[in-house]
């Protein structure tokens, strides 16, 4: 479960405060269910994925869950460029505990990342798509109780996408999925209900039909 209560979050710029991103936004995201988050661009999805992993905070407001949830899935970030892929790897294991399969991981990563003896090399010198993979393979390795994807599957050729896809329905079969994709066949194959965000608030629906519903409403009167 994640319970989110009156959440208010803005950001500070060289301008000073920044306008509200979320304004006494207020949800119930219960266990169990994929959930699509909706809404146009810039009002906050990738905000409130990130305040429900835990990696930012409100500006006020609280956030409550009882699961284990993952940092943002597909999100930039997270990687250090001197370090070698495996590196970055162990990095993660490690702060999460794994020392005692740490091979087994890292060897699990290696292989669905397809980068072959790049990983072996920094991080740095990788195109923007070997970091993608890198940053997918590092997280399908641990097991959530909640997954939060953000744009997941733009990560490189169709087959690997598919092989990803596979490997991360097989995860959210045991597990919650909250998702922000652009594309509504993706969200529709993957989630049951929806958050539709909308002038800083959070509306669930049951159902994501109904959520995709209002949010072109909205778009249309705009």
């Amino acid at each position: 479960m994640i319970r989110g209560r009156n959440i208010f979050k803005r950001y500070i710029n060289e301008r000073g405060r920044g306008p509200w991103v979320l304004h006494d936004a207020s949800f119930h995201i219960p266990a169990g269910v994929n959930v699509g988050l909706i809404g146009a661009n810039g009002v906050g999805k990738s905000t409130l994925m990130r305040l429900m992993s835990g990696i930012d905070t409100p500006t006020h407001g609280v956030i409550e869950s009882d699961c284990r949830i993952s940092w943002p899935l597909g999100m930039n970030g997270g990687l250090h460029g001197p370090l070698s892929g495996r590196q970055n790897a162990k990095f993660v294991c490690r702060i999460h505990g794994l020392d005692d399969e740490l091979h087994e991981r890292l060897e699990w990563i290696k292989e669905f990342t397809e980068l072959g003896d790049n990983f072996e090399k920094p991080v740095k010198h990788y195109a923007a798509g070997m970091r993608a993979r890198l940053r997918l393979g590092i997280s399908l390795a641990f097991d959530f109780d909640v997954y939060l994807a953000d744009e997941l599957f733009a990560v490189g050729d169709r087959r690997f996408n598919r092989k990803a896809r596979e490997i991360f329905r097989e995860k959210v079969d045991e597990a919650t999925l909250i998702v922000v994709a652009h594309q509504e066949r993706l969200l529709k194959e993957f989630c049951t209900a929806g958050l539709w965000l909308h002038d800083g608030k959070a509306y669930w629906f049951d159902e994501i039909d109904e959520a995709y519903k209002y949010y072109s409403r909205a778009d249309t009167d705009s």
